[in-house]
């Protein structure tokens, strides 16, 4: 009896040894950005955007390639972690490089695009997607998610704007974190991608404000990312600049739950956005009739209404110099991402 009482507190004490010393590595490794960092733009160049013409801009989560029609996944009730093998990667990863392709808009903002991450196959995404000229910002980077079981594994992945016409240059600006450590050490480091786009005979630019907002915290996460967007977006517009934000809020837009209520909450709930957290003259720009994301409790199956759960969390915030022509959440069913595209046509006010 002695025995295996020794064997097993061995056994306790080297998983605690191992748990201590990958929460050490993890802890020197874990990615610290600074608040503002600038970012490589790659390309070649380009023309300044002319404010006579009318601009497609679209938003798009891409769920990293992985989280297409046949996907569940582990933090929104389903049972997987990885989702799609490599050849599942590759063709979704194609039919999202299709849609872009045929659509062809002026701007593309999107979010969750791998650059070297284990659960696409170190893939670098950014570089398959990308137009003339590009940034991509990390928002989660780590060399070992050691959760769940099997772990996640190493993981690059951001934010990514691109684009035919000139950028500037760009900025990667830091969000808050609700985590502390030690799960921060694994955990996303949400940001800002901010694009300045030239705008021929003018010394204005076109901010272009690519997100993708906390997720899976208690709710004060997201609150304070939010309040600090609305402070960012509102310094540039008195600069006199033109402001598009877009991207995934995990936050459902006014009135949208009417449409999309909730059916069980105890499964993953986003947060509610509101019109009074903008400043006056601002505007959210959403589509009601089209869902931009759906829960991955389980494989898609729209006939299933008792648990497939659709949201309306993707969409953008202009300011008051630019003008709405049209939006549009782009029914793909799900095909190859988790999320619609969003679609928007708007105009620069002289």
């Amino acid at each position: 009896m002695k025995k295996v009482l020794k064997i097993i507190l061995f056994v306790l004490l080297a998983i605690v040894i191992l748990a201590a010393a990958l929460i050490a590595w993890l802890s020197i490794r874990e990615y610290k950005p600074a608040p503002v960092e600038a970012l490589e733009v790659t390309g070649t160049g380009g023309e300044g955007i002319d404010a006579a013409e009318p601009l497609e801009v679209l938003s798009w989560n891409i769920g990293y390639a992985g989280l297409g029609e046949g996907s569940e996944f582990f933090m929104d009730g389903g049972k997987d972690v990885k989702s799609a093998d490599r050849a599942t990667v590759e063709k979704y990863l194609s039919g999202i490089a299709d849609y872009i392709s045929s659509d062809k808009p002026d701007l593309i903002m999107l979010q969750e695009v791998d650059i070297d991450s284990a659960r696409t196959y170190g893939i670098n995404e950014a570089e398959y997607l990308a137009r003339a000229n590009s940034a991509h910002a990390l928002n989660y980077s780590c060399p070992f998610v050691p959760f769940p079981v099997p772990p996640m594994g190493r993981i690059n992945s951001g934010l990514l704007t691109t684009t035919d016409y000139a950028i500037d240059n760009a900025e990667r600006i830091s969000l808050p974190c609700p985590f502390s450590w030690p799960v921060s050490t694994a955990n996303l480091k949400r940001c800002l991608l901010v694009s300045y786009l030239p705008i021929e005979g003018s010394d204005k630019q076109l901010v272009l404000v690519n997100l993708h907002l906390e997720a899976y915290d208690d709710g004060e996460g997201k609150i304070a990312q939010t309040n600090q967007l609305r402070d960012f977006i509102s310094a540039e517009y008195e600069k006199g600049n033109y402001v598009i934000a877009g991207g995934d809020f995990n936050q459902t837009f006014p009135g949208t739950l009417d449409t999309y209520p909730i059916i069980d909450p105890e499964l993953w709930t986003p947060g509610v956005l509101d019109n009074s957290l903008l400043p006056e003259g601002w505007s959210f720009v959403y589509d009601v009739r089209v869902p931009t994301c759906r829960l991955l409790n389980q494989p898609y199956d729209p006939a299933d209404l008792e648990h497939t759960q659709h949201y309306v969390i993707d969409g953008f915030i202009i300011s008051p110099n630019v003008e709405l022509k049209n939006i549009e959440s782009i029914d793909l069913g799900f095909e190859n991402s988790d999320h619609n595209p969003v679609l928007m046509t708007v105009e620069l006010k002289k």
